[in-house]
């Protein structure tokens, strides 16, 4: 079962119009919101974050209130309730002719499923190889746009070469992953890129920030140089799938032994006390 626009109705009985910006321009915004044991985690800073992309495209949505009794009743639809689960939401400007303006009076289309959204023990507890690539991307990162084209592009150039993730490269230094956040250990400092126009303000990368504060462990908003990738002490991805997941090599380089670190491990041991 999924949500189309007001009502549940199976998913192979779900259509949208050819008409629909989000198909023709990508013209809309997303969120995936992960459910522990059928319980959200973090739910206010996702609706906070989908507020404020919305608002950054100037589609103006009433009703966000209802979201939650939304995807509740998806997941109980879909025989989620009480097991680890995701919440994916789509909302595009809505439908109209093909005009590369904001025509004014249209009904945004939304949309959400539900699906299973186990933790990826493995990588978890192993870690990960990535590689790097320049970052394609447009200006607007912070913006959680539908627009995932440099995204999928980059993260299937790192499936082809056997990593889990690509870390995006601007003008020398390493903004964030195409699906996660990027944070590196340096001496016992973590180094994360700041909040800008160049990265999505992750949800997990807060709570993580969070985590250091409460644990006197220092953080720079820094970004880190791509040429320094190869000696730092830890390095991590993390985001709602990633949770956190440790780095171990960048490219051919291995990270230090190639084994998660000490602070990577205790980020990790308190994130899921959180959760």
């Amino acid at each position: 079962m999924i949500y189309l626009n007001g009502s549940f109705i199976p998913k192979e009985e779900g259509s949208i119009s050819p008409d629909d910006r989000g198909f023709v321009f990508a013209d809309g915004v997303y969120e995936v919101i992960k459910y522990y044991r059928g319980r959200p985690f973090r739910f206010e800073d996702h609706l906070l974050r989908l507020k404020r992309s919305l608002s950054e495209i100037q589609i103006d949505l009433n009703g966000l209130a209802g979201l939650e009794a939304i995807f509740n009743r998806l997941l109980h639809e879909n025989k989620l309730a009480g097991s680890d689960a995701g919440i994916y939401l789509q909302i595009t400007r809505g439908v109209n002719r093909r005009v590369h303006h904001f025509p004014t009076d249209m009904e945004p289309t939304i949309y959400a499923n539900s699906f299973a959204f186990p933790s990826f023990r493995e990588n978890l507890e192993n870690g990960i190889k990535v590689v790097t690539r320049e970052d394609i991307r447009w200006l607007r990162c912070d913006i959680k746009s539908i627009a995932l084209l440099p995204n999928t592009m980059l993260y299937n150039q790192a499936v082809e070469a056997g990593a889990g993730e690509c870390l995006l490269i601007r003008d020398g230094k390493v903004t964030e992953a195409t699906h996660s956040s990027v944070l590196a250990v340096m001496d016992g400092t973590v180094y994360t890129h700041p909040l800008s126009n160049l990265i999505l303000p992750g949800i997990t990368r807060k709570v993580v920030l969070e985590i250091c504060a409460g644990n006197n462990i220092p953080v720079k908003e820094q970004a880190v140089a791509e040429n320094d990738l190869t000696m730092v002490d830890e390095l991590m991805v993390v985001g709602t799938g990633s949770e956190i997941t440790p780095v171990i090599q960048v490219n051919d380089h291995p990270v230090k032994n190639k084994k998660p670190g000490e602070i990577t491990r205790f980020l990790q041991r308190k994130f899921f006390e959180w959760v």
